[in-house]
Formats: structure tokens, C-alpha cells, sequence
């Protein structure tokens, strides 16, 4: 059985009666749950204290989440797990484009909440805990170190999400061969591939983006349809 010892949670939710039974199931688990109840207390808070991860609502007056989000991801990296309506995908699309690490809908059940934080929160901590010392990885000028969890093209640094800086690494690893959407799914988030869960494909959008990347014309991640996703060396033409 996983150990949780007095970890750190912001719940971030204008609906009092949901956000004091997040805190009432999770707190005999060993968690410390604190409770935020508009966009700018909870962002305030979670700027100011270290939080293993942030559950953050989407509809809030006044700041909502992806306002929270945006403000959060300039400085922090903490994992988010965001609370969507029920059957959003709109939400969750927006969501992960702007850092969110994953997402659940409002009918979540308890296992489910307690599954997906445990898979955010562990995937934070083994992306630098089990990183090989000094590992660097590399394509043309992209460069990844998995130990300090940097990456950059040149002199640029990147500003990554822990699912962005999980996939690039993924598919720097397996440099010049294809990985499958459903074993990228499987490996950066630890979830059972769906095979209607486009949330990789968003993750990868996003990567693209900061990578300057065109998916018509890509210099790192190339697109095998119907199957994945492949990351060579930029042609020579290519910086």
C-alpha cells in the first residue's frame, strides 16, 4: 500500500459542501488538506506554500481556474488536478493546454479522485526521484536534462509542464521510433488508455507549441496517423 505521510493539498472550489468532503475523505489518509473558496485566495495561497498538488475548480466567479492556472504556471509547477462539469470537454481541453496535469469531472467518485491525485502527485516525484544522474538527452539543438529537469533548444530555456517534460522525455528516449498514443498514455500518466481520451493529443499540441514546432512541417515530433507519435533529428535544413 501506498504511504502518504502528512502531505500538503490546496482545494481550490467556491462550493463549500464538495470542497469540505474532498478534505473529509482524504484527511484520514494522511493528507493535509487546506481549503480556498474564490480564484484569488486560492492562488495566493498556493504561491506561498509548497502544496503536492492543487485541486482546482473551473467555474468560479469572479477568477476561475484556468485564470488560476495561468497566473500558477508562470512560477510554479505544481501538479493541478482541475474539476470539470460533467461530460466538458471544452474544460478539459483548455485545461491542459494551459499546464493542468489532469482533470475530473464533478461526479467523480472517491476511488477515483484518490487514483488520479495519487498518479499526479507520483508522477511528479519519480520525474526528478528516478532520473539517472547527469542523463542528458538530446535532438539537434533540443536538449533534456532528466535530472534537473530542464530542457531547452540552444540558449532557450523551455517552460514545460511535468506531463509536457514526461512526454518529451518519453519520446527522446525512444528517438527515431514510434510510441504509440496508447503506451505514451499508460507511461507519462499512469491511466488506461481510452480510446476516446484525447488528452495526450492536447499534451502534445502544447508540447509542439513551445518546441516551435509545425505539425504540417515538424523539425522534433512527427505525427504517425492513426498510431502515434516519433521524435528524430531536425532535418539539416532544419535549425
Amino acid at each position: 500500500m501506498e504511504s502518504h505521510g502528512n502531505r500538503r493539498l490546496l482545494v481550490v472550489d467556491d462550493d463549500r459542501k464538495l470542497a469540505g468532503l474532498i478534505r473529509d475523505y482524504l484527511s484520514p489518509l494522511g493528507y493535509q488538506v487546506e481549503l480556498r473558496h474564490n480564484g484569488p485566495d486560492g492562488l495566493a495561497e498556493a504561491l506561498a506554500s509548497p502544496y503536492e498538488a492543487v485541486i482546482l475548480d473551473v467555474m468560479m466567479p469572479g477568477m476561475d481556474g484556468f485564470a488560476v492556472l495561468r497566473e500558477l504556471r508562470k512560477t510554479s509547477d505544481v501538479p493541478v488536478l482541475m474539476l470539470t462539469a460533467l461530460g466538458d470537454e471544452a474544460d478539459r481541453i483548455v485545461g491542459l493546454e494551459i499546464g493542468a496535469d489532469d482533470y475530473l469531472p464533478k461526479t467523480f467518485s472517491s476511488r477515483e479522485l484518490l487514483a488520479r491525485l495519487r498518479a499526479v502527485t507520483r508522477r511528479a516525484r519519480s520525474s526528478v526521484a528516478t532520473a539517472p544522474p547527469l542523463r542528458e538527452l538530446g535532438a539537434g539543438p533540443l536538449r533534456v536534462c532528466v535530472e534537473t529537469h530542464t530542457a531547452s533548444i540552444g540558449d532557450q530555456a523551455l517552460d514545460l509542464t511535468t506531463l509536457e517534460f514526461a512526454i518529451l522525455t518519453s519520446l527522446l528516449k525512444a528517438k527515431g521510433r514510434v510510441k504509440t498514443r496508447e503506451r505514451l498514455i499508460e507511461e507519462v500518466s499512469e491511466r488506461r488508455f481510452d480510446v476516446f481520451d484525447r488528452s495526450i493529443d492536447v499534451h502534445v499540441s502544447s508540447l509542439r507549441k513551445k518546441l516551435g514546432d509545425d505539425a504540417k512541417n515538424p523539425r522534433f515530433i512527427h505525427t504517425i496517423r492513426g498510431i502515434g507519435y516519433s521524435l528524430h533529428e531536425p532535418a539539416p535544413h532544419q535549425p
